[in-house]
Order: C-alpha cells, then sequence, then structure tokens
C-alpha cells in the first residue's frame, strides 16, 4: 500500500503548493507533461496519486475528461476543495486500481510514484487501465536537488522521508519488463532553481537541457498498446466419414 499521508502531511504538503516558488516549478512539471503527453480536448485522463489536486487543478482548461485516485482521504479532502464537480476522484490503491482495462486516454503520476509500496506493480495497473499514453514524472536520485531534500530530511521531519527516489534507467527497465519495447522519450527539467520570467526559465525550456539527465524532475512519455482479454472458443465440428469406416 505504500506510505498513506495524513492530514498533517496533506495539510503541510497543500500550503507548500500555495507558495510562489512551488507554484512554479509546478508549471514547468505540468507543462512539460502536455508537451510530451499531447492530450486532445475530450481525452480521458488519469492521475493516480493525485494529492491535493494541483496538477488536475491546472488541466481543467484543456477540456479533458479527468479522473484522480489518492489513498489518502485528506489529500483526497483538499482534492475536492480545490477541484468541486470538475473531476472524478476516488480513494483507492495504486497498486488495485478500480478501473477496466483501456479505461483512459491517458495515465500520469506526478511525484507520486515514490510514495507507493510497489512500484511495478503500480506501473502494471497503470498500463493496464491506459489506451495510448501514460506519462510518469518522477523525482530524479541522481539530481543535486533530490540529494538536498534527502538529506533536510535526515535532520527534520519531511513527507520526503517516505519517498525513494529513481532514475531515468530504473523506470525504463521497469516499463520494458512490463510492456516490452514500447517508444520511450524522456525529459528533465530544473537543473537550476527557477524564476519565471528570469534566463534559467529561458533555460529550463531548451530542448538540448532538458536532454540532461540530472534535472531534479524526470518526466517520461511511454506510448502503449491497448490490452485486450481473449478467451478459447468452442467450436463443433462433426467428421465426416467418406470412406464407410467407422472412425476409431
Amino acid at each position: 500500500m505504500g506510505y498513506v499521508f495524513t492530514f498533517q502531511d496533506a495539510a503541510t504538503y497543500d500550503r507548500l503548493l500555495q507558495t510562489a516558488d512551488r507554484r512554479t516549478y509546478s508549471q514547468f512539471e505540468s507543462q512539460l507533461m502536455l508537451e510530451m503527453l499531447r492530450p486532445e480536448p475530450g481525452d480521458t485522463l488519469l492521475e493516480v496519486g493525485c494529492g491535493t489536486g494541483a496538477s488536475l487543478l491546472q488541466l481543467l482548461e484543456h477540456r479533458l475528461q479527468l479522473t484522480g485516485i489518492d489513498a489518502s482521504p485528506y489529500m483526497l479532502d483538499f482534492a475536492r476543495r480545490h477541484l468541486g464537480q470538475r473531476c472524478e476522484l476516488y480513494r483507492a490503491q495504486a497498486e488495485d486500481l478500480p478501473f477496466d482495462d483501456n479505461a483512459f486516454n491517458h495515465t500520469i503520476f506526478m511525484t507520486s510514484l515514490e510514495f507507493v509500496d510497489d512500484p511495478r506493480q503500480a506501473l502494471a495497473e497503470a498500463c493496464r487501465v491506459t489506451k495510448d499514453r501514460l506519462f510518469i514524472g518522477i523525482l530524479n536520485r541522481f539530481a543535486i536537488m533530490g540529494l538536498q531534500r534527502r538529506i533536510k530530511g535526515i535532520f527534520q521531519h519531511s513527507i520526503y522521508n517516505r519517498a525513494r527516489f529513481f532514475s531515468i534507467w530504473e523506470v525504463k527497465a521497469m516499463v520494458r519488463a512490463l510492456v516490452g519495447d514500447v517508444p520511450m522519450q524522456w525529459r528533465t527539467i530544473c537543473q537550476l532553481p527557477i524564476t519565471p520570467a528570469g534566463i534559467t526559465g529561458k533555460i529550463e525550456r531548451s530542448g538540448l537541457v532538458q536532454r540532461c539527465p540530472f534535472g531534479a524532475f524526470i518526466g517520461m512519455v511511454v506510448t502503449l498498446q491497448p490490452t485486450y482479454k481473449t478467451r478459447p472458443l468452442k467450436l463443433k465440428y462433426k467428421l465426416k466419414n467418406h470412406t464407410g469406416l467407422i472412425p476409431g
């Protein structure tokens, strides 16, 4: 099941997302996700581990049919306050999604895979319910900012104490083990402290810079093939005897 956020965790996280710096980072992360995922108006999209709804909130203007799941009822309470009735929200585990195969055009993780108990199973479930593309947004194990978060967690309480950080190569290996050699692309952002209109913001938007594997936030998009269940059919066949002999 992984770590389920408490009320205190949810309230702290929601306050963090209201700060100017965190809003700027969230905008860059959502922009990267949209550029890589390329959803069309009317598409269905599921966010696994939607938290307080920050990512879904930024997707509302794109005319998508949005659904979010989270294991924490407190996170979902905050998400409902922010989103109202504009999204479907469910309490569920990432490793056991309550949806049919191929139920959504797209599924996204936005820094939520870090907190599940079984990342491989969570990815398997996401692939199962997704028809088109899966976006995996994760915190980079090899980024300087990621190292700072882990060191900070040694000396004071932080939600990142509970997080498992990943590398690009770890996630690619998990996906390929699940669905084979499907098309995958990755980029990273947050190489440097970001300001919306500053020079660092322009640098971060550079495609060349985003190919650096050490940005704090990794975005990976996986193009999937729809999954279909099959079952054998019983065929009735009457054997014709053309020889006059009785079949043995």
